[in-house]
């Protein structure tokens, strides 16, 4: 990736890039613990499952700013240890798509069978669903394990890579990259069919008299939202045929660059926006995660004197400590 660029130039793109991961990062984590904080965060399924794809894009994020940093300063791995964190990686990359489907079907039930919600969705179905999730994308990468197993390396003089780790780079065998595209394809395929139907099922029982219209166009939303994500994840995975198209037509300095802006808005960018559409969009999530992201230190002086009115709920204690971080001025004074 660095190949061309002076050193200058190198810390510059490193900074640039470095800055908004470190920032996404932090807003991830902050809405990792948030969602982690609260009783009624850890018992709803529907949160447990957002936990799951927050966790699953802050380590993508975490996994693809370690290989953005190893190839800026040209530092080149064995065979083994970028096979797995390539591998961890992909893992990663694929629990997003199919913990959107699981969370798409389960906003289809909430509004088409409201009565059954209960009972379908529950706490075991929803942690089985997603030992499922993780089984299967393992299952994936144990798949291209196999694959790459045919690659002669006894006859390698030695395990170091003469390239950089990467995705690309760790098709050494053309079976690799041919079951990437089909699995890519059919991965994506079936989330947009499973979420669009999903979609369809809460625009029809919209129009029943006996649903909930403000539920049913909350739902409706939401699976927009998803549908949204699913495409943006679908971007990521393009970013690789992107840039090989890209390398045909400009020089190689201009691809490195062009390489580091589709890095921020493509790979990036993407795993922050579940933080902040459901941090944003949810009146359960966002006066706790704002507490936490910018109140909790300073308002730590007024603990006590909420924490003296047990009537006071938990939920609600948030609420109070987001409206006094508007107001902090006020608060200061009145202290």
């Amino acid at each position: 990736m660095a190949v061309g660029l002076g050193l200058v130039e190198r810390v510059m793109l490193t900074t640039l890039t470095t800055v908004p991961c470190c920032t996404f990062f932090f807003i991830n984590v902050t809405m990792l613990f948030t969602l982690r904080s609260k009783h009624v965060f850890r018992e709803t399924s529907r949160y447990i499952l957002l936990y799951n794809l927050l966790f699953a894009d802050t380590a993508q994020m975490a996994l693809s700013q370690l290989l953005y940093i190893l190839s800026i300063c040209r530092i080149m791995l064995t065979y083994p240890v970028c096979g797995t964190l390539v591998m961890l990686a992909n893992i990663t990359n694929e629990v997003s798509p199919l913990t959107l489907v699981v969370m798409s079907l389960e906003r289809y039930v909430a509004v088409c069978y409201p009565l059954r919600h209960a009972a379908i969705i529950t706490i075991r179905n929803t942690a089985v669903a997603i030992i499922v999730i993780w089984a299967f994308c393992s299952l994936n990468v144990l798949v291209r394990i196999i694959l790459l197993l045919n690659f002669p390396f006894q006859d390698l003089e030695s395990l170091q890579m003469n390239s950089f780790c990467s995705t690309l780079n760790m098709f050494l065998v053309p079976v690799s990259a041919q079951y990437d595209k089909v699995y890519t394809y059919f991965l994506f395929i079936s989330a947009s069919v499973a979420i669009t139907s999903s979609y369809i099922g809460v625009i029809v029982a919209a129009r029943s008299a006996s649903t909930d219209k403000a539920s049913a166009r909350k739902a409706r939303n939401t699976l927009l939202l998803h549908l949204v994500q699913l495409g943006l994840s679908l971007l990521s995975t393009m970013h690789n045929p992107l840039l090989i198209a890209i390398s045909k037509i400009v020089t190689r300095i201009a691809l490195v660059r062009i390489q580091n802006v589709f890095y921020v808005f493509i790979i990036i960018l993407p795993r922050c926006l579940s933080a902040l559409i459901y941090g944003l969009r949810d009146q359960t999530i966002r006066p706790v995660l704002v507490y936490y992201l910018c109140c909790r230190l300073k308002l730590s002086n007024l603990q006590p004197r909420l924490t003296s009115h047990p009537e006071i709920h938990e939920i609600n204690l948030s609420t109070c400590l987001f409206s006094s971080c508007c107001n902090q001025t006020s608060l200061h004074r009145s202290a």
